[in-house]
């Protein structure tokens, strides 16, 4: 069996609040295989979005390892970790995050610029793609508050796409929309799975959290 994708081994996160320590999560064990689609549910406050960091590499554990594609990210320099993330893993998020004063199209290829982006037309021509992959054609040229927030997250995970990641980590990205652009947001996470995509999605929202093939739970910053 080939390795998995994400490995957590006994990964735990503490923080101190005075002299008071907090444990986010909690002696986890998770394994995320290639090609997967994991949902993460849990009341607020259970860990779910400090677990998705230390899935992204974006923080380290306090006690316990997380390897990614075998590799054990709490041995990388932070520049070197910083490459990792920035070719491996896409991140969308529930605020959107979008620049207003950038249009959809150049939104999209902002993350390019951590990996030489230069404003070359190939790199314009990859965003309009991205765009029509995921049902934005027409719309490149609209600056955020000409779209809604459906075409907005759309913008989103396209911009989490330009960098051909092999994981994508989405942290309640329907927090912000209506129940149908929920489910459109949902079927197009759905959809690039199936195109061989890992996906990771952190949602409180338990019909949306159904759909994925895999679900875990948390409480407590403990799986359940």
């Amino acid at each position: 069996m080939s390795e998995p994708l994400v490995e957590l081994k006994g990964v735990t996160k503490t923080y101190l609040r005075g002299t008071e320590e907090i444990r986010a999560i909690d002696d986890i064990d998770l394994e995320i295989d290639r090609g997967e689609y994991l949902s993460i549910v849990g009341p607020s406050g259970s860990g779910k979005t400090t677990l998705l960091n230390m899935v992204g590499c974006v923080d380290v554990p306090t006690t316990g390892a997380v390897l990614l594609e075998g590799v054990d990210v709490g041995s990388l320099k932070e520049k070197k970790l910083a490459e990792v993330r920035s070719s491996t893993v896409g991140f969308v998020f529930q605020q959107f995050f979008l620049l207003p004063t950038l249009t959809a199209l150049e939104n999209v290829v902002l993350p390019g610029m951590f990996n030489g982006y230069d404003g070359r037309r190939s790199s314009l021509e990859a965003g309009r793609r991205l765009l029509g992959r995921v049902g934005l054609d027409g719309r490149a040229d609209h600056l955020p508050s000409q779209l809604s927030g459906g075409e907005m997250q759309r913008v989103a995970v396209a911009r989490a796409l330009f960098n051909e990641p092999k994981l994508v980590l989405a942290d309640e990205p329907t927090g912000n929309l209506d129940s149908r652009h929920a489910r459109e947001i949902v079927g197009l996470f759905e959809e690039l799975n199936r195109d061989g995509l890992t996906v990771v999605f952190v949602t409180h929202n338990e019909e949306l959290a159904r759909r994925a093939r895999r679900r875990v739970a948390l409480k407590d910053g403990r799986l359940t």
